[in-house]
């Protein structure tokens, strides 16, 4: 089966089928879990649109920490529940669903006291014994304990006296964004119909019963009405909003939990593993990602711009701060590449603390024709899609086709391992460095023939992005033609990570990328300037909210760079 497009010409005519046909879901909600629950739906058999206001994957969904784990602090908590349903789906993602997109990542848990041994070994231990537990994981490494010197070798960079020895484990990564981009052109690739940058401004209703939406397309202004039997609101942090909209507060509330990330140089941290650290307030993290390491996070209630989190000059400060306690090199801000905030979608309950309210998720069926889901992490999102479209299966009156999200490998994992046993050959056939092959399978799986297409016709979009070297010219074209990318900042920030994984947060790059983009999405010259100045007046804001002491100074001096599109309403009619 040939993977679906989510292009230009693939979004006006989803909007042209939502428009016309009544379906048996609209999704409301672009982001991990409404990209799941398109999937699982469309793989049930029913007929399925999705509709995002802003860019795939723009809101939590690209801007977490980008770990496909367990949670091992939640052992600690006590909710063997919780860890045990996350580990099964670590091990379906990493041996079945996404292989070409999931991968294994060690991590070192240094302990400073050595009776502290014994109780972060029998953690670990449990961890392991539940992720072996399950028939379809695929095995990683168990833990191993390590000296002081031992842990040492591994990790050269910590201070040896912040150390009396450590506990190696492993735990899985992964791209947040791409992967959503690649869960999405799933769902399209089964009949999902895809749309982003089209936002719901009103529900249908047939007395209390919910029947669709009404769709306004932010880039043109028009609006259409998509009728459904059922609307799923995937809506994560915006839930409560959304609940109001429909006649007041219901079942599920919603706490935004704000989580900070820094990235730094590889160079600026000598270890060969990750690292996880015990804080006051909850964990952090020291994450391989390629030529740098991403360190978060924290975990602050957030009651402001929800559209765009904040990060402030005392988040940066408090993460900076917890890590140079075991550092033998202390970092500083100088040494940080880029920040990158997010918002967690947390189930209240009764602590006021963010650090301690559930991660586990919930459905509800407000009114008749509406569902919602929220809460969760990012590990149990098929999970969650599967819950919420039994919920939909509720609602229709009518008995569904079991879920079948844990047999499907998502567009790019057919065919991968053999393609990575081959990349010296594809090496040789496309004339590209082995390493730029490595790069290109694990960010597109097979689909990398689709890539060195783009290549064959334009041999020019065989060359890097001039300052931004890890990415080729062609994944630019690749992110407008095939995944959906609209705008700079969809490219910059999440089809690519030049945002955060550049000095300069892709500034300098802006101009070659828009003018790439422009072809494919006939933008004149006017609209190319246009893309360039919004992009480069978003990371200014950034950059100026980032030397802001507290959260309200943060988030009012980001709340100063414009849109590229219309902001988004906050009110239903």
């Amino acid at each position: 089966m040939t993977a679906a497009r989510i292009g230009p010409d693939e979004r006006a005519e989803a909007m042209e089928r939502m428009a016309s046909e009544e379906l048996d879901v609209l999704v409301v909600g672009g982001g991990i879990v409404g990209a799941g629950v398109a999937l699982d739906a469309v793989s049930r058999g029913l007929s399925v649109g999705l509709i995002e206001a802003r860019d795939f994957a723009s809101g939590t969904s690209s801007r977490s920490s980008k770990l496909i784990h367990g949670g091992l602090r939640y052992l600690e908590q006590l909710d063997f529940g919780l860890v045990r349903e996350a580990l099964t789906e670590r091990g379906l993602l990493l041996g079945r669903i996404a292989p070409h997109l999931v991968r294994p990542v060690p991590f070192v848990f240094p302990f400073q006291k050595h009776w502290e041994r014994g109780y972060i070994g029998a953690g670990v231990t449990l961890y392991d014994i539940l992720a072996s537990s399950m028939s379809n994981s695929r095995g990683l490494p168990g833990h191993r304990h390590l000296t002081r010197s031992g842990a040492l070798r591994i990790f050269p960079a910590l201070r040896r006296d912040a150390l009396a020895g450590a506990v190696q484990y492993w735990d899985a990564q992964v791209d947040d964004a791409r992967y959503v981009v690649m869960v999405l052109r799933t769902a399209a690739t089964y009949g999902a119909h895809l749309a982003s940058r089209a936002q719901a401004v009103g529900f249908l209703r047939e007395g209390e019963h919910v029947t669709g939406a009404r769709v306004q397309d932010l880039e043109a202004g028009s609006t259409f009405e998509v009728r459904a039997k059922q609307v799923v609101n995937a809506a994560g942090v915006w839930t409560d909003d959304i609940q109001e909209m429909v006649g007041g507060r219901g079942q599920i509330r919603v706490n935004a939990s704000k989580g900070i990330h820094l990235v730094v140089p590889r160079d600026r941290i000598q270890a060969s593993s990750g690292m996880i650290l015990r804080t006051e307030k909850s964990v952090l993290f020291v994450i391989p990602w390629g030529r740098h390491w991403i360190i978060g996070t924290t975990d602050t209630a957030w009651n402001l711009d929800k559209s765009h989190p904040a990060a402030s000059r005392a988040d940066i400060d408090y993460v900076l701060d917890s890590l140079n306690q075991v550092l033998r090199v202390p970092l500083g801000r100088d040494d940080v590449e880029g920040v990158y905030a997010g918002l967690r979608p947390l189930l209240s309950g009764e602590s006021d603390e963010t650090s301690k309210l559930s991660r586990e998720h919930t459905v509800a069926h407000p009114v008749p024709g509406l569902v919602l889901i929220a809460g969760g992490k990012y590990t149990t999102y098929r999970i969650m899609a599967k819950d919420a479209v039994d919920a939909v299966a509720h609602g229709l009156g009518g008995a569904l086709p079991e879920s079948v999200s844990d047999r499907i490998a998502l567009v790019g994992a057919d065919g991968f391992a053999a393609l990575w046993n081959q990349r010296r050959a594809i090496a040789r056939r496309t004339g590209l460095h082995v390493s730029r092959v490595a790069h290109l399978l694990k960010r597109y799986g097979s689909l990398i023939h689709d890539v060195t297409a783009l290549m064959a016709e334009r041999p020019d979009l065989k060359e890097p992005l001039t300052g931004a070297d890890d990415y080729l010219r062609a994944e630019v074209v690749y992110a407008v033609r095939y995944e959906g990318a609209r705008h700079l900042d969809d490219v910059l920030s999440r089809r690519t990570r030049v945002s955060i994984e550049t000095w300069d947060r892709g500034i300098a790059v802006s101009q070659e990328t828009a003018e790439l983009m422009a072809e494919w999405l006939e933008w004149n010259e006017d609209q190319v300037k246009h893309e360039v100045e919004y992009y480069r007046k978003r990371i200014e804001a950034e950059r100026a909210a980032q030397e802001q002491d507290t959260d309200y100074e943060a988030d009012a001096v980001q709340h100063g760079a414009p849109d590229i599109v219309p902001e988004a309403r906050t009110g239903i009619e």
